[in-house]
């Protein structure tokens, strides 16, 4: 078998068996397949696609290119979920102990974070004491114990994936289809799910921004879940503005925390009892999406979610007492305002701007060896659709420094303010399983 074959296979649009996929994913592992070969296959795969058959065998090829995390000590149906990205995206911090406090395990395995904010451990890295550092035994004892647990993510996990990724980002075949769908699922079925969740982002703070592409990315991460044997399903969800209203490591887990009491944003909660509902029934705990959506409403105003996040904190090291006392989370020295310049309704938050912003402040990481403050941040007063008046508050900045004139700018550039009322946008554009 000769590399150059499969590039003129590939490139004529023919489709590559298990033996052709399997030889090139550890041949490029192992250094054996050069930078240049692999770049000419990607581009092929970029014009040519992939078939069903072809991605789920690209995605197991990755998983197998490495470690993978054994979950059987694990009583019960494990259910992961994934979302695709976007601004002041809380729903793991929610999610966790929501599903868990109704039975459903969640052994979950997380990153930090690149871009606007930190990721799921930076932010609980927010809380005092708190850490992911566990043995796999320990890991699986408080999965069993509590239904929940953290852990930070294996070095070893998907070692293809991470070279393949790093090409496409120089060669400019990162936005294919089949190409990001077998990157994200190889990493999820490496972390041992049952089943999975995903969250496909659509909209200006998303990566996919075209709302077909998004379904296109859904179905084809879907489609590779079900054919390797994992129950998987997806929605699509709105990031034309951020989620809920904070941006910022412990501005998140303050939101998370309001949220599992029952008193969070409508956009956060609802998007977090829709992904939650099918986390539940694909776990068995339920035998209908509504079903499992009383039950998750149920523990949100009985305490029963708040006092999972409780237990959870405490087990790993955490000081549980902020989740009744959330000003002992880190906190900036200044707030400051951006007041509304004129009358009118907010027309459009673009997320990425605001993003961008909360970076600036300091609330995310540009690149892997950037230091997050997890104090700074922003908080939206208003969103799409709200009136506004002039002087009056758009949104909250939380800076350990007194110079955000650059941070105000780019605010100002992110909100368009219009003179007639503006609909606030669909929050969940479709299902696929």
């Amino acid at each position: 078998m000769r590399m150059v074959d499969l590039i003129e296979k590939k490139r004529n649009g023919k489709e590559l068996t298990k033996q052709e996929i399997q030889y090139l994913i550890k041949g490029y592992t192992n250094g054996e397949i050069p930078d240049y070969q692999m770049s000419a296959l990607m581009m092929a795969i970029y014009f040519q696609g992939m078939t069903d058959a072809e991605r789920a065998e690209l995605t197991m090829a990755m998983v197998e290119s490495g470690d993978t995390i054994d979950l059987k000590a694990i009583e019960g149906i494990k259910v992961d979920k994934h979302s695709t990205g976007g601004v002041g995206d809380t729903t793991t911090l929610v999610l966790g102990p929501l599903v868990a406090s109704v039975g459903v395990p969640v052994a979950k395995m997380s990153g930090r974070g690149l871009g606007h904010t930190g990721g799921t451990i930076d932010k609980l890295e927010a809380i005092p004491g708190f850490h992911v550092e566990i043995e796999s035994k320990q890991f699986i004892e408080l999965v069993n114990k509590n239904k929940l647990a953290v852990v930070g993510q294996s070095g070893n996990l998907t070692p293809a994936d991470k070279k393949l990724y790093a090409l496409r980002d120089v060669t400019a075949t990162v936005d294919s289809i089949p190409l990001i769908a077998s990157s994200i699922m190889s990493k999820k079925i490496a972390a041992g799910a049952d089943a999975i969740v995903l969250d496909v982002k659509t909209g200006a703070g998303a990566f996919m921004k075209d709302l077909n592409d998004s379904k296109d990315l859904a179905k084809a991460m879907v489609d590779i879940g079900n054919q390797v044997g994992r129950r998987t399903m997806a929605i699509i969800s709105d990031m034309s503005q951020p989620l809920g209203y904070a941006i910022g490591n412990a501005l998140e887990v303050k939101e998370a925390i309001d949220t599992l009491n029952g008193k969070g944003p409508k956009d956060l909660e609802e998007l977090c009892l829709t992904l939650g509902s099918y986390m539940v029934l694909l776990a068995e705990k339920a035998d209908s999406l509504d079903e499992a959506r009383s039950k998750l409403i149920e523990v949100m105003h009985n305490g029963k979610a708040i006092e999972t996040l409780k237990v959870f904190l405490e087990a790993q090291g955490g000081d549980s007492t902020v989740v009744d006392n959330p000003d002992k989370l880190p906190k900036a020295t200044y707030t400051f305002e951006l007041e509304a310049q004129e009358d009118g309704y907010v027309a459009e938050i673009i997320a990425d701007s605001v993003g961008t912003a909360a970076m600036l402040l300091g609330a995310g990481r540009a690149t892997k060896e950037s230091t997050i403050d997890l104090a700074v941040g922003l908080v939206l007063n208003k969103k799409i659709g709200d009136g506004v008046t002039k002087g009056e508050s758009l949104v909250t900045i939380h800076s350990n420094s007194e110079q955000v004139e650059s941070v105000k700018q780019k605010l100002y550039e992110s909100i368009v303010l219009s003179s007639t009322s503006v609909p606030a946008p669909t929050l969940i554009y479709a299902t696929i399983d």
